[in-house]
Order: C-alpha cells, then sequence, then structure tokens
C-alpha cells in the first residue's frame, strides 16, 4: 500500500510519499481555516497516486480555533472530505495510528504529533544507544532526545515540552526579529527595536545569503516578497528607520546581529536538552529549513558527535518536509493491533 504523508501545520501543508517526493505548500490557515479542504486537496493532487493518507498536525493552535481539540477536528474534517476514498490514519503522540473518528475523540493526543513521529523515524539513523534530533522550521525548533531506538522527550504536549526546553518557538522563517533580540547594531551604539511584527527571521537569512530569496513565502511582515532589497527594509523599519539613513551595510550588520541572538538561543535549548540526558548523544540527527543553524549548534556543542543531515541523505526537499516524510514510512510499516482501532508502529 501506498502512502502520503501530510503534516497540516498553521502557516504551511506539507507531503512526502517516503521514496523521495516532497513538497511544502504555504498555507495560512488562521486567516483561512474554510480553505483547508481546498488547499489540501490541491497539495495531494501535486503529488504521485497514492492509496492512503497518514496524517499530523499543529495547525490545531491557530486562534481561530477556540480550543484545540476544535482545531483538531477541524483539521481532520478537512482531511475527510479530500480523502477521495483512500485510506486515512492520524498519528498520535504515543506513536500509534488510528483512525479519524478515533483521532478526534483523542485530539488530545493528535495535536502537536508530528515532532513524535519525526523523532521515531531518525531513530533509524541510531545503532542502538543514546542519540539527539534537532529540527529546526520556519516557526519552531524541536529538540528531542532519542535512546535505543525511541523518542525519550520529558514533555508530550507543547506546553511540557516549552517547559523542558524541546520545544522552542523560534524558527528561520516567521519569527518576528522583535522576538529575538531587544535591540539592532546602529552606528556606534545599538538601538532598540520597536515591538513590532516589521521584519522577521527570514529577512535576516535572506540578507546573509542563507536563504533564497522567495516570491510565493507567505511570513514576511509586510506581505511583500522575500528579497534581499524589500528584507533590508524591513529590518529598518525594526528600529523606525527608512532606506533613507539605513543602507545595505546597516542590515547586514543588523541581519548578523540576529541571526548570532538566535544561535545563542538555540545553543542554550540543545545545552539544556543534553544536559538533562543520562548519556551523551552519541549520534545528532539534523532535519529542517534550518539545518545550517542546527549543524552550527552541534559543532559546538557536540564536537565528538556523529552529524547526520537528512537533507546530505534524503535531499533539501525531503529534510525541509521531514515530518510528513516519516509519516509516509511509518505508514508504510504499522501493524494492525488486536483491538482493530490502532495501528502499532513497528520498533
Amino acid at each position: 500500500m501506498s502512502w502520503l504523508g501530510l503534516d497540516i501545520g498553521g502557516a504551511n501543508l506539507k507531503a512526502a510519499n517516503g521514496y523521495g517526493w516532497a513538497c511544502v505548500q504555504p498555507f495560512e490557515l488562521w486567516r483561512n481555516p474554510a480553505g483547508l479542504a481546498g488547499a489540501i486537496d490541491s497539495l495531494i493532487q501535486s503529488g504521485p497516486s497514492v492509496s492512503g493518507l497518514a496524517v499530523s498536525m499543529t495547525g490545531e493552535l491557530c486562534d481561530s480555533f477556540r480550543t484545540k481539540r476544535d482545531g483538531v477536528r477541524h483539521i481532520l474534517s478537512a482531511v475527510e472530505q479530500v480523502a477521495g476514498g483512500r485510506d486515512v490514519v492520524v498519528y498520535l503522540v504515543d506513536g500509534r495510528f488510528v483512525p479519524i473518528g478515533q483521532a478526534q475523540e483523542a485530539a488530545h493526543l493528535a495535536a502537536a504529533s508530528n515532532w513524535h513521529a519525526l523523532a521515531q523515524f531518525a531513530c533509524r539513523f541510531i545503532s542502538g544507544g543514546a542519540g539527539i534530533l534537532v529540527d529546526i522550521g520556519s516557526t519552531t525548533t524541536d529538540v528531542i532526545p532519542l535512546l535505543d531506538g525511541r523518542p525519550v522527550s520529558r514533555g508530550f504536549n507543547d506546553t511540557d515540552r516549552l517547559v523542558a526546553g524541546e520545544l522552542v518557538y523560534t524558527g528561520i522563517g516567521r519569527t518576528p526579529v522583535c522576538a529575538i533580540t531587544s535591540w539592532l547594531p546602529w552606528r556606534d551604539g545599538h538601538c532598540p527595536v520597536a515591538a513590532e511584527y516589521f521584519a522577521t527571521a527570514a529577512d535576516a537569512y535572506v540578507i546573509l545569503g542563507q536563504m533564497f530569496e522567495r516570491e510565493d513565502f507567505n511570513g514576511t511582515g509586510d506581505g511583500r516578497p522575500l528579497t534581499k532589497q524589500l528584507s533590508c527594509e524591513r529590518l529598518a523599519r525594526m528600529i523606525c528607520a527608512d532606506s533613507s539613513i539605513f543602507g545595505s551595510s546597516d542590515a547586514e550588520r543588523a541581519a548578523v546581529h540576529v541571526r548570532d541572538t538566535q544561535l545563542a538561543q538555540l545553543e542554550c535549548a540543545l545545552e539544556r536538552v543534553i544536559a538533562n540526558m543520562d548519556y551523551r548523544p552519541e549520534v545528532c540527527v539534523l532535519s529542517g529549513a534550518g539545518e545550517f543553524l542546527a549543524k552550527a549548534c552541534a559543532v559546538k556543542l557536540l564536537p565528538r558527535t556523529l552529524v547526520i543531515s537528512l537533507a546530505e541523505v534524503l535531499g533539501p526537499a525531503v529534510s525541509i518536509a521531514a515530518p510528513a516524510h516519516a509519516l509516509a514510512v511509518l505508514s508504510s510499516e504499522v501493524e494492525l493491533a488486536e483491538d482493530g482501532q490502532s495501528y502499532d508502529v513497528k520498533p
């Protein structure tokens, strides 16, 4: 049976078939929840033919839903609308695939389960012993300890994972600059930043050449394309300036500071998770659009640890859509449990 992994986020929809095809489609769920079914259908139609859909989500946290349970049910209803007779299974944070009906009743387990699927998949790159997964996306970062072929996180819901440092709400795309730093370098000193959604981390990384310019990027502060010139203009507004006094060299200095500050935050999170592990990680698996930042953290904090890049092993597209790829692979390996209602992932 062929499966398509679908990871439904609040800003992006990710799909992968487990054999190298992967796609990320921007979709601002909180702005258009009624359009979700159509967006998912478009994504499914853009990929290879499959007979089943394996689903995870993070979009239930969008503030267009009163509760996460409401979000889970809305997302699963949208999937059900476009399934077109295909089998549908939903990944739960306890490591099971279940039918849609059961997932709707266990919304607290279906919510934000994609990190667990990716961590379970990452374990196959570790031959026993201890490891760690670092996945940096456009919005968040996951730092997940692995041991003896399974994730051993301290937290299982978003709140507990934030407390444990295993979820860091920062990424290389949509994170506002004012959530990363309170100041930017300016002339011979520094200037406090405006607490406004003028610029994002993506602006800094485009200026530094660590991200490609993108016309379709949906996370810029002003809604205009992600280009170097426009990113410079957006960074200028962070100190209430404009291009008449804030040039390209000013923008580059500001971008370096944003990168270094975000990197320090990520290093702190990785250090914290490592400190809570009983064993030193022997392998560090990297994934996500922000692999370049994850690698910098790993090289500094884990100099004797084997670093495995999913971008290098499976390709950049798969790495960016890594949770969806994990879902496709894991769903192809499931076994029907004795209760006939859930599907257990093989160890």
